[in-house]
């Protein structure tokens, strides 16, 4: 038999043609890829992904029944229950909780403590208020205190302080975690450590040999120094836990707080034009592509549901967006929370730029296209009709809400 490689002419024409029916089956599947931190990102939707722990996970994304139109209910898997009934030290996690649910920073968080946490040691969730989260079994969490009470509502930093500080003297965890993010977590750190008196590792990318390495010199240079109790930690500091599942024992403060006097005084939320919002910082990003035909109602479905408008590079080649509200490797890498993709057929470059959004939405035309494959909720369908029923929708809410508060 010969060793001689032969080219498949056909097969080569098929993996270029992207109107080809057999185009995505001759699409290697991506497994991992790099994040905007050089930190290495696995695709835990890929067939046969095997996890951290060695435990294979199962096929998700509807690849081995051959694509999005043949998909199939998802096999509900019980994951491994890791329960410390007795833990030998704590680590603390204060996660920002936007919107009341977990980010994907607060889950590579959550990450970091379970690494730092080991065998013999739990993590202890603090979450201010009132929150939506069903998941933090799936995300590492082994004990959950939940610091309910008008007085942490809004913006009240020097109460929560206090609250961190009840916390810490009630538990005396080993560490504490919070997120170094714009959402509270970078300046809620800040203060409990000046109020603690200790000095905190900031920007913290990764923890290894009782090291930890954060970014200094506008993220030009590492810092290495040793681990100290308090660390505020950047995005993607560790892997999310994904093969475990935790019994988030609820636990109680043993001391009631005291409300303190503010000096600072909130005065609401601030509206803010989401066209002036930069698009790496976006919550909300309402993205068209080449299956857009009608720009006019594109714009007014983005100001409907006040969302920062972002595109795919056909869409910004052809004109219709600028070039700084291009997504993708190639523009910006978004970490929305929410990511609508309109008439967008899912260029690898551009499912890199969003793996780190939490939820993505595809409209589109075509049931087997590779966004399609990536979405967690897909609508098939013309754009057009689909975005006019979306304003519609919009409008019939708000207008309820509206008598509702009458």
């Amino acid at each position: 038999m010969s060793d001689i490689i032969r080219r498949d002419p056909r097969a080569e024409w098929i993996a270029r043609n992207r109107l080809h029916p057999l185009h995505a089956a001759m699409q290697p599947a991506q497994q991992s890829w790099m994040g905007p931190n050089g930190v290495m990102r696995k695709n835990v939707h890929g067939v046969g992904f095997i996890g951290p722990n060695g435990i294979k996970r199962i096929d998700r994304s509807g690849a081995q029944q051959g694509g999005a139109a043949k998909r199939t209910a998802a096999v509900d898997v019980q994951l491994p229950l890791h329960r410390i009934a007795e833990p030998a030290f704590y680590i603390n996690v204060v996660p920002d909780m936007v919107g009341g649910r977990l980010s994907s920073h607060d889950r590579d968080l959550l990450g970091l403590a379970r690494q730092m946490a080991g065998h013999d040691g739990a993590v202890l969730a603090v979450v201010f208020g009132e929150h939506k989260e069903s998941a933090f079994a799936t995300a590492g969490v082994d004990r959950l205190l939940v610091l309910d009470g008008s007085e942490f509502d809004g913006y009240s930093p020097e109460q929560r302080v206090q609250g961190l500080r009840a916390v810490d003297n009630q538990f005396n965890p080993r560490h504490w975690l919070l997120p170094d993010s714009r959402s509270g977590g970078g300046e809620l750190g800040r203060r409990f450590a000046a109020s603690l008196k200790e000095r905190p590792a900031t920007r913290v990318w990764q923890v290894k040999d009782e090291q930890c390495i954060g970014r200094a010199g506008a993220g030009q240079q590492d810092v290495a120094r040793p681990v100290p109790r308090l660390i505020l930690a950047a995005v993607e500091c560790a892997e999310p836990v994904s093969d475990t599942r935790h019994e988030v024992l609820p636990v109680e403060l043993s001391t009631t707080l005291a409300r303190s006097l503010p000096r600072i005084e909130d005065l609401g939320a601030v509206a803010v034009d989401p066209a002036a919002i930069p698009m790496a910082e976006a919550e909300f990003i309402f993205s068209g592509g080449n299956g857009v035909k009608d720009w006019a109602l594109f714009h007014q479905t983005a100001a409907a549901l006040g969302a920062t408008e972002g595109a795919s590079r056909v869409a910004v080649d052809d004109g219709f967006m600028a070039r700084d509200r291009q997504v993708g490797a190639s523009g910006t890498w978004v970490t929305a929370r929410v990511y609508v993709a309109v008439g967008i057929s899912g260029a690898i470059q551009h499912l890199q730029g969003i793996g780190a959004c939490d939820k993505v939405v595809a409209i589109n035309l075509d049931p087997g296209c590779d966004m399609i494959k990536r979405a967690d909720l897909s609508v098939i369908g013309e754009s057009a009709a689909i975005l006019q029923a979306l304003i519609v929708a919009v409008d019939t809410y708000r207008n309820g809400a509206k008598r509702d508060a009458a």
